[in-house]
């Protein structure tokens, strides 16, 4: 049981208004009842219970949780839709999502065929917490300089990102129904991890960002990536941690949290379920790194502010001196860039 007052970075919850949205569509992504069309696999039949507003809000209670945080599902490809296509989608989405009762709170959701950072600021300006994007538009720099403009807004407004899977590639005609979620998502998110030191982290310096699934388990690449590295120093680092750089813990369990902690310390993991479709699992890190996992490091992920030892969270001031408060959307530009750091292990 997560420790009381915990945040769940990672869920998703078909509202009646997004429901009513793909259910209107005749090609993929669409619903036909409860049944699930994206392209490249197969139908998948969803429970209707696991999109019951007051069932879900009930279950985030039950759990502990003070915010669920929902996403719409890279997955579903609707970002990839024409522009007039993804409109309608993302207006069902947003219009359900903003309407959600407590506990909940959601992350935005924007088209990329024509990106379109005013849609994103007004989203932001409506309560929204940050953008979901899918790890293959962000796979190289070509994507991130399209993506640029929304990613922009962010940094600007020290919003975060959240980068999940996106569309899968089809899978083999005799595949299982697990082949997706482990043999596609698993490399996305690790292309996007390392697109990210890549390209991501030098055209935005300020932007705070989080990988679902633990990036993959990228993180473990290291000692190959210095291997193969060709000297390049920043590949090189030993040690070295991006603090605002996230990886939530969605279908990972001890065995994997244990090696990632070994890696990068416990101060960039957050607590993601993947509610509907997964169901968490205990971290096996103990009270305290659970309290942090469970609360203070979501809290720094969403508003850019670090917990202080007794109380409320406390931002760093550029200049160096004593902590402060730093508003909910408050302008990135008012941090100064933040150095990697020693993980804490």
């Amino acid at each position: 049981m997560p420790p009381s007052g915990s945040v769940d970075v990672h869920q998703h919850l078909w509202t009646p208004a997004l429901v009513e949205a793909l259910r209107a569509r005749r090609l993929p992504p669409y619903l036909d009842g409860w049944t699930l069309h994206v392209a490249g696999a197969a139908p998948f039949a969803a429970d209707p219970l696991d999109h019951d507003v007051d069932a879900r809000a009930r279950a985030a209670r039950d759990d502990g949780l003070a915010l669920a945080v929902v996403a719409l599902s890279a997955g579903l490809g609707v970002e990839h839709l024409p522009p007039d296509e993804a409109a309608a989608v993302l207006a069902g989405y947003h219009a359900g999502a903003a309407a959600l009762p407590a506990p909940f709170a959601a992350w935005a959701a924007a088209g990329l065929v024509e990106p379109d950072p005013a849609a994103l600021a007004a989203l932001l300006d409506d309560g929204f917490v940050g953008l979901e994007l899918p790890a293959t538009a962000l796979a190289d720099d070509a994507g991130w300089e399209h993506c640029a403009p929304l990613l922009a807004v962010l940094e600007r407004r020290g919003a975060p990102l959240l980068v999940h899977p996106g569309p899968a590639a089809p899978a083999p005609s005799a595949a299982p129904a697990w082949w997706s979620p482990v043999v596609d998502y698993v490399p996305q998110m690790h292309a996007g991890w390392f697109a990210f030191r890549a390209f991501g982290r030098p055209a935005f310096p300020r932007l705070r960002v989080c990988f679902t699934l633990l990036a993959g388990l990228a993180p473990l690449h290291g000692e190959r990536l210095r291997a193969r590295s060709g000297g390049d120093p920043a590949a090189t680092e030993r040690g070295r941690v991006d603090p605002d750089a996230f990886l939530d813990t969605s279908s990972y369990g001890p065995r994997a949290l244990d090696a990632v902690v070994r890696v990068l310390g416990v101060d960039v993991l957050v607590h993601g379920s993947d509610r509907p479709w997964a169901v968490p699992q205990g971290t096996g890190l103990g009270d305290a790194a659970d309290a942090v996992v469970h609360r203070d490091n979501p809290l720094r992920l969403l508003h850019g502010v670090r917990p202080a030892a007794h109380g409320g969270p406390v931002g760093r001031p550029p200049d160096g001196g004593p902590a402060q408060a730093v508003p909910v959307g408050a302008p990135a530009a008012s941090a100064a860039p933040v150095p990697l750091q020693e993980g804490r292990r």
